[in-house]
């Protein structure tokens, strides 16, 4: 407009895409469809100093408990626990002014304008980790799986075999007085898992949040005590802090010891219970419910 002076609006700022927690999901499935996701576009400034309209963010829903990581670098983001917990993993990007900026008593009719900046564009890798209170930790074939089945209503896969578990399974526990607790079962761990042998290496990172550490060893193993050294040597070496987690030791498949036999004994570490069980009887399967319960109290939540 002729002497109307400048009257350019500034462009509107981009979408930014933000990652939430969502309890009603317990996996991460729909990311393995679709991998590229995108906020709305800003629109441009107008005349008469109308400002474009921002675009829209876009909320991408997951599972609490995962875990975000730049891909490229492999620096951690961040970590939506709680439901509902957001995270900001890519900026939109800012308008640009308008001329309606640039004006000034000497220089009435700019024509400059400032350009906007682009967006963040980022590769992102989630790391979903189970969230329970207790967590059990054994060989294959320990009786895990077993366990689960007993005390909660989860059904995992049951067979006389190695590796029968091919993926973390969660219980809930019911006790008197209205007292519950959850059960994380972890595939069974072998010697070298911190360093990705057999399924370990996928799996320990479930029991990093758990509360309480169930150490499983059977009474037929041929060394109880190597073999709850080894699952305890395994959980250090992969995070000094899961080792430091409180433990209690169970000694499963006590029903395999004939009457005259002696129940093989264990030296644990920290002054951890030992308690002997069958899941197939259910005998001392109450007492250890009850033991994992009086020691929940003791440590925070996982956060």
């Amino acid at each position: 407009m002729p002497k109307g002076g400048p009257e350019g609006g500034d462009g509107g700022g981009g979408g930014s895409v933000w990652l939430r927690a969502d309890p009603n999901l317990a996996t991460l499935l729909d990311y393995r469809y679709r991998t590229r996701w995108k906020a709305e576009r800003a629109q441009h400034g107008k005349g008469k100093n109308m400002s474009g309209k921002s675009g829209a963010d876009i909320y991408l829903p997951v599972p609490p408990g995962t875990e975000v990581r730049d891909a490229d670098t492999g620096e951690v983001l961040g970590e939506l626990i709680e439901p509902g917990a957001t995270l900001l993993v890519a900026k939109g990007g800012r308008g640009g002014r308008g001329n309606q900026h640039f004006a000034t008593p000497t220089h009435q009719s700019p024509r400059e304008w400032e350009p906007g900046e682009f967006g963040q564009e980022r590769r992102i890798e989630l790391v979903l980790k189970l969230i329970a209170d207790v967590g059990l930790l054994g060989e294959p074939n320990a009786g895990k799986s077993t366990l689960l089945s007993v005390i909660s209503a989860a059904r995992p896969k049951i067979a006389d075999y190695p590796f029968t578990t091919l993926e973390p399974h969660l219980g809930v526990v019911g006790l008197s007085g209205h007292r519950s607790f959850v059960v994380a079962d972890i595939p069974g761990i072998i010697e070298g898992a911190h360093a990705g042998k057999g399924l370990g290496l996928r799996f320990l990172q479930h029991v990093e949040r758990t509360r309480v550490v169930a150490v499983l060893v059977p009474v037929d193993s041929p060394d109880p005590q190597a073999t709850y050294e080894l699952l305890r040597r395994e959980a250090a070496l992969y995070s000094p802090e899961l080792a430091a987690k409180p433990h209690v030791v169970v000694l499963t498949k006590t029903d395999l010891i004939t009457p005259h036999a002696q129940r093989p004994t264990i030296r644990p570490e920290a002054g951890a219970a030992v308690l002997g069980i069958s899941a197939v009887t259910s005998a001392g399967v109450p007492e250890l419910l009850e033991v994992l319960w009086h020691t929940l109290p003791t440590v925070p939540a996982t956060r």
